[in-house]
């Protein structure tokens, strides 16, 4: 399955006021890995971005007046999201923002959604941890996502910091609970750090169990089987 999980950031927060996206960025994930393929552009906006938006994303309309137009990066875009479902945080927020985008460049365009399936990590996350913070930085600290960089909000550096949460939201059982635990307590928000691997490292090396390992191995089963006073379906069958 192949996802591409996406963030952007625009010159503020209303599209209905025309504000404009002014920086995409995607991180590729091919059955759950990482694939090392990204797509990433800075964008001139043609308008000013308001004071509010460049404090929280520190890029400034000097810093986009030598990049491309939205028009001349949609079709490189377009070919690296179709046929993705693509992975967004607030997925209305940018989905809204793109279509806006792609409506300006008329019939030669249709919606994202005609090209990619839409994920929303954000209402996932709502129905997986109901009543908690939600939000990007509030998942790295509960699934242990290093976020130190994240200083300023950058949508490559978030695309792969999603990429990292999602994944871990996906993937299963991360945390041993106790009914009644807080979930956001410091102690199990940190106990899982994740350190992404490179997908061109070695396999891993199987070491198998020695003959005097696998006697212990069963010698230990028998224990449990006898103190148990039931026995162990699978013991007799067990082997190396």
């Amino acid at each position: 399955m192949r996802q591409v999980v996406l963030d952007t950031e625009t010159t503020g927060l209303e599209v209905a006021l025309d504000h404009r996206i002014i920086e995409i960025g995607c991180v590729e994930i091919v059955n759950r890995k990482f694939t090392g393929r990204h797509f990433h552009r800075y964008i001139n906006p043609q308008r000013e971005i308001d004071a509010g938006a460049m404090e929280v994303h520190g890029i400034s309309n000097e810093d986009l007046s030598d990049k491309p137009l939205f028009a001349q990066v949609a079709k490189e875009f377009i070919d690296f999201v179709s046929g993705a479902e693509l992975v967004i945080h607030n997925a209305p927020f940018d989905v809204g923002f793109l279509n806006a985008e792609l409506d300006k460049l008329g019939a030669e365009y249709q919606p994202l959604e005609s090209y990619s399936g839409i994920l929303d990590s954000l209402s996932m996350a709502r129905q997986m941890h109901p009543g908690q913070r939600n939000s990007l930085d509030a998942l790295c600290k509960r699934y242990g996502v290093d976020n130190s960089q994240r200083t300023l909000h950058g949508a490559l550096l978030d695309a792969e910091i999603l990429a990292d949460v999602y994944l871990l939201m996906t993937g299963g059982q991360v945390d041993l609970m106790l009914a009644g635990d807080n979930t956001d307590s410091e102690q199990d928000e940190t106990a899982f750090a994740i350190r992404r691997i490179s997908a061109q490292r070695q396999p891993l090396k199987i070491i198998r169990a020695n003959n005097d390992e696998f006697a212990e191995h069963q010698k230990k089963l028998e224990q449990i089987s006898k103190s148990s006073g039931q026995p162990i379906s699978w013991l007799s069958n067990n082997s190396q």
